[in-house]
């Protein structure tokens, strides 16, 4: 029953980084940036919701939503600020400023909120714990939810780039962004939807992954940002199922790790597994070779 246990973490942990890989790999495969500042928004995420929480006195699922309006509306201003201006120049600057709006996401945080610790409140307070196989299998109500949230986000973040005007416009911009606006897409507005979106998402993420896991510190978005980011690599870039299953096999790699091997290896693990990947199949489990024109 260990065993079992240990799979329903790794799923729940995996969707969590699956959830934060959706903003890597939307941004990427529409305006081919990398928004490394993309883990500090679970952070802020996280401290939106504890402040309405804890301070305010409103319920968490409330605040939980307002966390991420206030994500989204974060997100487009990184783009548009930060981001809007470097389109079209070397992707070294870019990258140099995806560092420095994450380091100045993280600072204001520290100069906001404090070094500090905070012990964040759970979604699932009220909730039981489920005990299943006469009491040996015991499953956290977060990893359940976590594990559905994840699925439901997937099945409609596909329908509507597939299905809606807008998605359209994201799909078309990511295969030809100069076609895309000779057809009267209007590539800025696609583009700033990609980033709310996934700013949204990680605002999801933050919560879900502070009340598994409730410690709360400006710093708390930078690893699982990382290995987000990893997750997407690993799924392909660009491809929002591969962000998915990207997620799912890290975060139980992760977590067999940690039961089996060794905690402090487990990172290692991880980062070994997609270096081997990466050795077979470049582009990742998903991802699809794309041949440049000369």
């Amino acid at each position: 029953m260990n065993f079992l246990t240990n799979l329903i973490s790794g799923l729940s942990l995996g969707s969590v980084y699956a959830i934060i890989a959706l903003g890597y790999t939307m941004v990427y495969g529409i305006s081919k940036m990398l928004n490394f500042a993309h883990g500090d928004v679970i952070m802020i995420g996280g401290y939106i919701s504890f402040i309405l929480t804890m301070y305010v006195g409103m319920n968490g699922w409330v605040a939980l939503f307002i966390a991420m309006a206030v994500c989204t509306l974060l997100g487009i201003l990184i783009e548009r600020l930060a981001y809007r201006p470097l389109r079209g120049t070397g992707s070294l600057a870019v990258l140099i400023t995806a560092i420095g709006v994450s380091y100045f996401l993280q600072n204001s945080a520290l100069l906001i909120w404090g070094a500090n610790p905070r012990v964040f409140p759970s979604l699932f307070e009220g909730f039981d714990t489920i005990h299943a196989a006469g009491g040996k299998l015991t499953i956290a109500p977060v990893s359940l939810f976590t594990i559905l949230a994840n699925i439901i986000i997937m099945i409609v973040l596909t329908l509507f780039v597939s299905k809606t005007k807008a998605g359209k416009a994201m799909r078309a911009v990511s295969e030809d962004n100069g076609a895309a606006q000779l057809m009267g897409i209007n590539v800025n507005q696609s583009i700033s939807l990609t980033f709310a979106i996934g700013s949204g998402l990680a605002a999801i993420a933050g919560v879900l992954m502070c009340s598994a896991y409730p410690v709360l510190m400006p710093t708390t978005g930078a690893m699982p940002g990382i290995k987000a980011f990893t997750a997407a690599v690993f799924g392909g870039i660009g491809s929002i199922p591969g962000a998915m299953i990207g997620g799912l096999i890290l975060g139980i790699i992760e977590i067999f790790s940690r039961a089996y091997i060794s905690t402090e290896l487990s990172d290692a693990i991880v980062f070994a597994c997609l270096i081997i990947v990466l050795l077979v199949k470049p582009t990742g489990l998903l991802g699809k070779k794309v041949s440049e024109k000369v």
